[in-house]
């Protein structure tokens, strides 16, 4: 009894083949490690908490679409901060039309910034340069 409790133990502890087990724990670790990253990217705490807020008091505005891919990227400069962003939705969900609203504010390419004066500037933004057009610090 004793020894087929060594033996099974032995055949327990020797490499037998390695089977998927391997491949399997680099894809879960992988996985995890993505993940990760993506949710401290995508959850930033407001590091731009103050500067968004400034932008609203300034009365500028972010026209985009739900599906414009650099609409997207100019969200993702101000991390969860950009909830303080005043935005107008242009598009209309179900079709590539757009709202009434932004085709009457002279909307044409997305996304596009509205200043308190009228002037607009198309196409993603540098933080840095709405700073400077706003007057609003990035510190």
């Amino acid at each position: 009894m004793v020894e087929e409790r060594r033996q099974r133990q032995q055949e327990w502890l020797e490499p037998k083949g390695s089977g998927p087990w391997p491949i399997i724990l680099v894809a879960v670790v992988a996985v995890l490690i993505f993940g990760g990253a993506f949710y401290v990217i995508k959850h930033k705490s407001g590091t731009h908490d103050a500067f968004a807020k400034c932008l609203a008091e300034k009365q500028v505005t972010m026209y985009g679409l739900y599906w414009c891919e650099h609409c997207a990227e100019q969200k993702t400069m101000f991390g969860s901060s950009f909830k303080h962003i005043p935005y107008v939705e242009c598009g209309i969900k179900g079709s590539r039309s757009e709202q009434p609203e932004c085709i009457q504010a002279g909307i044409k390419n997305f996304p596009t910034w509205k200043f308190a004066d009228g002037s607009l500037a198309e196409g993603t933004r540098p933080l840095e340069f709405l700073s400077q057009k706003s007057g609003c610090s990035l510190q």
